[in-house]
């Protein structure tokens, strides 16, 4: 990050929100690649989250002012511009500033019962809020872009089944369409069943609440007491209630699974849920397909930082390890058939 842009930033951020930054430093732990983040220090000691983001919507900004307005615990607000906007355009994209509110992820732990149960009642808070017609317009249906990722597996796979000689020159792309080839019969059990399930969840939609999309250990901050803060909201839909849960059961992460004890902990913060198998299994594996071609054509990308490819490929192997979720969304769907 050059001097420049960071001087500029803050720059942005005292003429838009009023506030006199001593430092910024980048914080370079996350996953999307179309934002930047940095953590803000004002000259009166506060801390901010500041964020740059290039893709996606305000609407994660609207979502977490309405339910901080609403008094969902957990929720760091956008703070106002000074014109009372949540965030501000810089250089073509979106600058909006949070209040710093730990330093402690989840995915370091140590996570107590107490942040278990508060991280489903986090959860449920969520779930909970009225749809207004403003939230409603703003946030897409959750899974509704399944059609193009089954479309992007199926086109990787191909790559990978008959590749280029270009494409696989060096022995990362070799070994991942070794790792494919391995999974290629799970892979099309998924994309079948997704395109299948998705008939029948159009038959009997439930009932669509707001969803963060992405609940995931890192993106759970921990405090003391059992304290904990749900942050990044630009994956927010409408959607049932099993689009988040699926990160509860089961843990979606390889490198983090959740315990039978741990689950039942959320579970009981959470309260009475009617998880529908079915629907759970249909977002565990539209999740498993977007994250396993996403990953994989961020390591194949020619254009891409040698440790960034590396990365990528670490996940996908994560993905179709025993613990991945490739493998959850397989028995989800293999259960699935063992009950009907």
């Amino acid at each position: 990050m050059s001097e420049d842009i960071t001087r500029q930033v803050a720059e942005r951020i005292h003429t838009g929100f009023g506030l006199q930054l001593s430092t910024l430093e980048r914080v370079t732990h996350g996953a999307d690649q179309r934002a930047r983040l940095w953590l803000a220090c004002g000259v009166d000691g506060s801390r901010y989250a500041v964020k740059l983001s290039g893709g996606g919507t305000p609407a994660g900004l609207v979502v977490t002012a309405y339910l901080a307005g609403q008094g969902v615990p957990g929720i760091a607000a956008p703070m106002p511009t000074r014109d009372g906007r949540l965030s501000v355009e810089h250089d073509g994209h979106r600058l909006s500033v949070v209040p710093w509110v730990s330093d402690q992820r989840a995915l370091d732990g140590p996570m107590t019962d107490a942040h278990w149960r508060a991280y489903g009642e986090v959860l449920a808070a969520v779930h909970a809020v009225p749809v207004t017609d403003e939230v409603r317009r703003l946030l897409p249906a959750g899974g509704a872009a399944y059609p193009s990722i089954v479309a992007g597996t199926r086109a990787v796979a191909e790559r990978l089944r008959d590749p280029d000689p270009d494409d696989l020159a060096g022995p990362l792309a070799a070994e991942l369409a070794g790792v494919w080839s391995g999974v290629a019969d799970r892979v099309v059990t998924l994309t079948r069943e997704v395109e299948r399930l998705a008939v029948d969840e159009r038959a009997r939609p439930g009932s669509a609440v707001v969803c963060h999309g992405d609940p995931h250990l890192g993106n759970l901050l921990l405090g003391p007491d059992g304290q904990v803060w749900l942050i990044d909201w630009d994956d927010v839909v409408l959607a049932p209630p099993e689009c988040d849960l699926m990160f509860v059961l089961g843990g979606v992460l390889a490198f983090a699974p959740i315990s039978t004890r741990q689950q039942k902990a959320v579970l009981a913060g959470y309260g009475p849920a009617d998880i529908d198998p079915a629907r759970l299994a249909w977002f565990l594996a539209v999740r498993a397909l977007d994250d396993l071609s996403d990953w994989t054509r961020q390591a194949l990308d020619p254009d891409a930082e040698t440790a960034d490819r590396d990365r990528a490929a670490r996940i996908v192997r994560g993905l179709v390890s025993p613990v991945g979720l490739v493998t959850l969304a397989d028995a989800a769907l293999r259960d699935l058939d063992r009950r009907r």
